[in-house]
């Protein structure tokens, strides 16, 4: 980030590189905000049939490092 940023304040630095460069940044911006909608569009919900799946109740109090004795 910093290298782009010195690379854009300096002087021989032309309109088209500039434009390239937000350009480039903004399509990549949309690629990544466009696969993570899908993946959480498609994510799949658990189901109680199925057994690979935890119960929430349990897990909402997360891991606990006590044990009884």
């Amino acid at each position: 980030m910093r290298q782009i940023e010195d690379a854009l304040k300096s002087p021989e630095s032309a309109k088209e590189d500039i434009i390239t460069v937000f350009l480039a940044l903004q399509r990549q911006c949309f690629v990544l905000g466009n696969s993570l909608s899908n993946l959480v569009k498609h994510w799949p919900t658990p189901t109680q049939l199925d057994p690979s799946t935890i119960d929430e109740v349990l897990s909402k109090f997360g891991i606990s490092s006590e044990t009884k004795d």
